[in-house]
């Protein structure tokens, strides 16, 4: 195990080294979306390159040469390089004009003449009932300026997860603008400081969730423009609110036409050539990353997000199967360290995740990067100067399972007190993690909300304070909340919402798509509900209000782990301390407790917030 951590920490110091040598430092090396791609030089030239190393000739073509195939050749370059520089017209204006069409025309060695898009295409667009995606340069007169600086990066992490496209009541795609004026006050009023936003890198088929990405430098046409997304960011920083990418590096999607697969005319290119280079279950392609100008194109990606829109960090997305040749296909993670460290692990993918943390870390203080990792890789959020891979939390996905098993298979009689603790308390001491009772995850077709398993039906008719409380209804609100907050308080040193369930959304989340005939029905946010005064869905939005506002007075997320000093399975009752704060809950489902007395590690009176089945004690 020592022998291969030191490898791989040593791997990095000398790739950097190489980066100083060939490429005059990592900052300049990832900051290369101002070489490649299509960049406006200082007297307006514009000047084009690509990687294609298996093109036998590149072209561009589009409306500024009416489409001509042949007219404006890219000249061979070192290295798979391709370069082409267009001066600009006799009033000194760019060749290509801001919103104007493009594509590359690439020759292959086979004799195929393939028309492709930039990998650096900065935006791309769908015209109506066109299958494929079209490259537009975006080169605005009066691009966005931001005026706010970035928010500090916050002790105690409070995400809500979050989806540009149904963030809205109406069956249709939602925009930029209405998630700015609509969504970002109801974040702020709800005592989140962060949100994760999904979908967000262009994909071409919208009910992947946005994760078989397409275009990895454009943010998604279908929501608005590039600048809509910089304002609706730098609103959320005026609010004090952090926003993250959910980032997409584990693999990209198939597509020739409008993606990276197949760019140059090869297997491989940005990929590993099959069968390494494919993943069977998402059938989606992988990664090389031991390429050079992967890693240019990937770590350069990352910044572009943090300078070009400012984001604050990212949620990387399918981190078990970056880390594994087995991409965590057919593999339980018991826990034991053989399955950690051995031929199994991709060591190339691992160095190129404590490369790029490194850099994060290095160029921004207080980027935040988040793992969604399954499988427990150990070190995953230590310091990569400690033989780590460097990210600051790691999802707790172990929860959210665990409350969707229980509500699945067990009575409430059944449920296990010590079981609930021990998968909340399950994780390394120093290891941050982020909590979560559910995400969209647990929302997609297939499954559904926490508030559906708890009161299905009954949430068409009895949601309703006119009406009379049915014992289904009572039940679901309270257990809805009791989870929420014992997962709020015990499971991490972060806390994660998926928009729209800290009120108890309905049902499920699918997106149009030809199974269900195209229909946005289940594709939003019904926000109309919380709206309506005479119904329930007040209380708990009130609720999950209420929860964070106290989190923010104490920070019991930024504290040390819990004391648990009850866990009483007759009863019911688990009793923890944290932050100067004594929590109860009572999950008995029939009797209440009167009189019960708990141990509490300061002697003293205790001002007490009650809210029906749980009680916070706070420690003045």
């Amino acid at each position: 195990v020592i022998i291969v951590i030191f490898q791989v920490i040593m791997e990095i110091p000398q790739g950097l080294f190489l980066l100083e040598e060939a490429e005059g430092g990592f900052d300049q090396f990832t900051r290369s979306y101002r070489t490649f791609g299509v960049n406006r030089q200082p007297d307006n030239s514009l000047l084009f390159q690509e990687w294609a190393p298996a093109a036998e000739a590149l072209f561009l073509t589009g409306d500024f040469n009416g489409w001509d195939n042949f007219s404006h050749p890219y000249k061979r370059k070192e290295f798979g390089k391709w370069e082409l520089c267009l001066p600009p017209k006799r009033d000194k204006s760019p060749a290509v004009e801001h919103k104007t069409k493009l594509k590359v025309v690439v020759h292959t060695k086979a004799g195929e003449r393939l028309y492709r898009i930039s990998p650096w295409a900065k935006y791309v667009t769908q015209a109506e009932k066109q299958v494929t995606y079209d490259w537009v340069h975006w080169d605005p007169p009066q691009p966005y300026l931001h005026i706010h600086p970035r928010p500090k990066k916050p002790a105690s992490l409070r995400i809500y997860e979050s989806h540009v496209g149904i963030a809205s009541p109406d069956p249709k795609i939602a925009s930029y603008t209405e998630f700015r004026l609509n969504i970002l006050p109801r974040i702020k009023d709800l005592g989140y400081n962060c949100i994760q936003l999904m979908a967000i890198m262009e994909h071409a088929y919208y009910a992947s969730f946005g994760y078989q990405v397409t275009s990895f430098f454009a943010a998604s046409s279908r929501y608005g423009t590039p600048e809509e997304l910089k304002l609706m960011i730098d609103t959320a920083h005026s609010l004090n609110i952090v926003v993250l990418l959910d980032v997409v590096h584990s693999h990209a999607s198939k597509n020739t036409e409008d993606g990276l697969n197949r760019f140059d005319g090869s297997d491989s290119c940005f990929f590993h050539s099959p069968p390494r280079g494919e993943h069977t279950l998402w059938d989606s392609r992988l990664f090389n990353y031991s390429s050079w100008e992967v890693q240019r194109f990937l770590l350069s990606n990352l910044r572009w997000w943090m300078e070009e829109y400012r984001f604050d960090g990212f949620r990387f997305d399918g981190v078990t199967s970056m880390l594994y040749h087995h991409h965590g296909i057919g593999s339980g993670f018991s826990g034991d360290y053989s399955e950690y460290f051995g031929l199994q692990v991709d060591e190339d993918s691992l160095v190129y995740l404590m490369t790029a943390n490194h850099i994060l870390h290095t160029l921004y203080p207080d980027c935040i990067t988040i793992a969604e990792d399954v499988s427990g890789m150990p070190a995953l959020c230590k310091k990569v100067s400690e033989g780590g891979l460097g990210f600051d939390y790691r999802l707790a996905m172990a929860v959210p399972d665990k409350w969707i098993q229980i509500l699945k298979e067990l009575s409430d009689e059944a449920w296990d007190m010590g079981n609930i603790i021990y998968t909340l308390t399950n994780r390394r001491y120093g290891e941050k993690c982020i909590a979560y009772a559910e995400s969209h995850d647990q929302s997609l077709v297939g499954d559904k909300s926490l508030a559906f398993w708890l009161m299905d039906k009954e949430m068409y008719t009895n949601m309703s304070s006119l009406v009379s409380m049915t014992p289904i209804i009572d039940r679901g609100i309270q257990l809805h909340k009791m989870i929420r907050l014992i997962t709020h308080a015990l499971g991490g040193e972060g806390y994660l919402n998926f928009m729209g369930n800290e009120f108890g959304h309905p049902e499920w989340l699918d997106f149009p798509r030809k199974g269900n005939n195209e229909s946005y029905h289940y594709a939003r946010r019904q926000y109309n509900l919380v709206d309506t005064e005479h119904l329930r869905y007040q209380q708990l939005y009130k609720f999950d209000r209420d929860m964070n506002c106290i989190e923010d007075k104490y920070g019991w997320l930024a504290a040390p782990p819990a004391f648990v000093s009850t866990k009483h399975e007759e009863d019911k009752v688990i009793v923890f301390e944290r932050a100067n704060v004594v929590f109860l809950f009572n999950f008995h489902p029939t009797r209440s407790q009167k009189d019960y007395r708990v141990a509490v590690g300061s002697p003293g009176k205790y001002p007490s917030y009650y809210n029906q089945s749980s009680l916070y004690v706070l420690v003045e």
